[in-house]
């Protein structure tokens, strides 16, 4: 009789991986799962991370811990991904920030068109013009950008590169405003926004999720969407084409990554488990609550656009001269 070893020994290679695969994807994860945000609590990043974080620990019976790691305009945190350990473990949460560091950047620690590869685009969102309800005169974009030739302003973002920082770069050149406009780069969007509300700001172009309780609470004035549609939580809000400036149209996202030397077979688990949960009913709903519009991507497709991303914003940043302040 031919014993399992020696059956298992002369059967081709190629026949034993469907096996090896089956058992790699059974068995992930195996451990808790670092999921880290390279911003501040309270940012768009963050709030997409912790739904769909939470409804992937449900699912594999293992906790998804968010770990803000915020500094080095997300350099840090996208560091710390790039270089841990490939084995699906570690998970890294972006947005437009990373497709803009890859140029704002080039001596960055990690090569993010080799060291990362994307999982899913999991949702997109409009930006929104806001300024401070109480200190500002300005009711319509237009009033605001012929204040902005006249008179020195602060604008905050969440950090050079970020979309907010793109965005007012955009209002500087529609409002010819020159060094009128001075950039405040913060750490994340949410402490920006807190600074605008409490009038140390002029004010922003800021994530809507980042920035949608303080329009609700009346302490922020929105002017404009960026989006090409008005945004159903803002409905009264036109977009920045309504506005007589669609140049200032552009939309931010979010997505999740993880080092690119990562197994097939755990790429297709985390793959399919993060569609699932970003498709679920409960998890949808409170994404576009939040402002989200929920895309829920394949690799394919995410990694396409995230280097389409990466190759429009090394344009602008060429064309326009931008540098990180």
């Amino acid at each position: 009789m031919i014993d399992r070893r020696s059956m298992l020994a002369g059967m081709p290679a190629a026949l034993l991986l469907p096996s090896v695969a089956a058992r790699a994807q059974a068995t992930f994860p195996d451990r808790p799962v670092r999921y880290i945000v390279p911003f501040p609590p309270g940012g768009l990043t963050d709030i997409m991370a912790r739904l769909v974080g939470q409804k992937l620990s449900e699912t594999w019976g293992k906790p998804v811990v968010i770990e803000n790691r915020a500094g080095g305009n997300a350099l840090i945190g996208a560091d710390v991904v790039a270089k841990s350990a490939p084995d699906g473990h570690t998970l890294l949460a972006i947005t437009m920030t990373h497709a803009v560091n890859a140029s704002l950047f080039p001596n960055a620690p990690y090569n993010f068109r080799q060291d990362l590869t994307t999982i899913s685009v999991l949702g997109s969102l409009p930006l929104v013009v806001v300024v401070n309800a109480e200190r500002s005169p300005a009711r319509t974009l237009a009033e605001f950008l012929a204040l902005a030739r006249t008179r020195r302003m602060n604008a905050g973002s969440s950090g050079n590169g970020s979309p907010p920082h793109l965005g007012l770069e955009l209002v500087r050149i529609a409002a010819r405003a020159g060094e009128n406009v001075q950039h405040v780069p913060y750490r994340g969007g949410a402490p920006s926004v807190t600074d605008l509300a409490a009038g140390n700001l002029d004010f922003m172009v800021s994530n809507l999720p980042e920035c949608i309780a303080q329009i609700q609470g009346g302490r922020l004035r929105p002017l404009a969407v960026t989006s090409a549609e008005r945004h159903p939580l803002i409905p009264d809000v036109p977009t920045v084409k309504e506005a007589g400036q669609p140049s200032l149209e552009m939309t931010n996202w979010t997505a999740m990554m993880v080092p690119a030397a990562v197994a097939a077979p755990t790429l297709a688990r985390l793959e399919a488990d993060t569609l699932a949960a970003i498709r679920d009913a409960d998890v949808s709903r409170r994404a576009r609550e939040g402002g989200f519009t929920v895309e829920g991507w394949d690799r394919t497709r995410s990694n396409a656009f995230v280097a389409e991303e990466t190759a429009r914003w090394a344009r602008l940043i060429q064309d326009a001269g931008l540098r990180a302040d």
